[in-house]
């Protein structure tokens, strides 16, 4: 079980009041230290599964008292190990997954999540010549038609953070993490846009190529792949394990598509890029609400309980536009189906 340090900086006075706090919480080890004056840093060791409730707590008590801070770190390993819990006998009819399949406490806590999730959605000049590079890699790879070139591209192409982060936003009803994760996100597809028609503008680009006339047209296997890519992609978020495996799931749901998009717009191909068009808009809204469902399923909410209902509001009105945009784009993609057939 992974272990959580929670640093508490308390006025002295204050300082033994976090045991009152969190005396039905299993705690592993707390300690106070004092600090000056009449400053004090109290280090509680807990599980990373009972750390959320805990800091809510001591939030909801202290944070109105001047110098309050609470910092989070997460522990690799103590020596010795630390001894657990005495437990009575399992008795045969109690039910132990629904303790061990809890979505709430199968993740790590609200605010290592924010933070991660924070963390990847930076507008820096890395993130924009990553989204640069992987664009290049992926217009070779489509127009070589090799797959392997295709996947090294989306290895490197940041696009889980931005993705992610629109959908906790949703469903923490945060205003200033959406707009972060919608101006990184479309800077970085706006790029590989931009980059993708020029490219397909000064070199032809044929139909012909299997790499690229898949991707001109959307099958329910698209629409599984992108659910199944946005659910990857929270889950890796709440576990606290982002790897590179599951950036690729979602690039692969992402980038071809809207590298393709690019080169057919830029030569003109413009019936093709229609089709490219609906695999992009189809992707990028499986993607978002798988991850807005994700979270939701992990019962991820605002830390304060009156911004709970707002909170509520926003997901049910994301629910509410991420499924009326895809049906929509069925309606129209079954349309463009028709048109071609006649």
């Amino acid at each position: 079980m992974s272990l959580r340090q929670l640093e508490v900086f308390l006025p002295q006075e204050n300082a033994h009041e976090i045991e009152k706090v969190l005396e039905d919480q299993s705690i592993r080890g707390i300690w106070q230290v004092h600090l000056w004056a009449d400053r004090s840093i109290v280090k509680i060791l807990m599980s990373s599964q009972e750390a959320e409730a805990a800091i809510d707590r001591i939030q909801r008590r202290f944070s109105d008292l001047e110098g309050f801070k609470i910092v989070v770190m997460a522990v690799e390993a103590i020596i010795p190990r630390p001894e657990l819990p005495a437990e009575t006998p399992p008795d045969l009819t109690e039910i132990k997954p629904d303790v061990e399949l809890d979505p709430q406490r199968s993740r790590i806590n609200r605010h290592e999540l924010y933070e991660d999730v924070n963390r990847a959605v930076g507008l820096t000049a890395n993130h924009l010549l990553m989204v640069l590079l992987s664009t290049i890699i992926a217009a070779i790879g489509l127009l070589r038609n090799e797959e392997t070139i295709i996947i090294g591209a989306m290895v490197i192409a940041p696009l889980l953070g931005p993705n992610m982060a629109l959908s906790l936003a949703t469903t923490l009803a945060d205003m200033s993490l959406a707009k972060k994760a919608l101006k990184v996100g479309s800077i970085g597809i706006s790029l590989a846009l931009g980059f993708s028609i020029c490219v397909g503008f000064f070199i032809p680009v044929s139909l012909q190529i299997p790499q690229i006339a898949s991707r001109t047209s959307v099958h329910v296997s698209d629409v599984i792949l992108a659910l199944a890519s946005g659910i990857a992609g929270a889950f890796s978020f709440t576990s606290g394990i982002t790897n590179a495996i599951v950036g690729v799931m979602v690039s692969v749901a992402l980038l071809p598509p809207v590298v393709t998009f690019g080169m057919l717009l830029g030569s003109g191909q413009w019936e093709a890029a229609v089709g490219s068009l609906l695999l992009v808009l189809t992707n990028l809204i499986c993607l978002n609400l798988a991850g807005v469902l994700t979270f939701s399923v992990q019962n991820i909410r605002p830390s304060n309980w009156w911004e709970v209902p707002k909170a509520q509001k926003t997901t049910n009105a994301a629910y509410f536009i991420w499924f009326g945009l895809l049906s929509a784009l069925v309606v129209s993609i079954l349309w463009w189906k028709n048109f071609h057939m006649a």
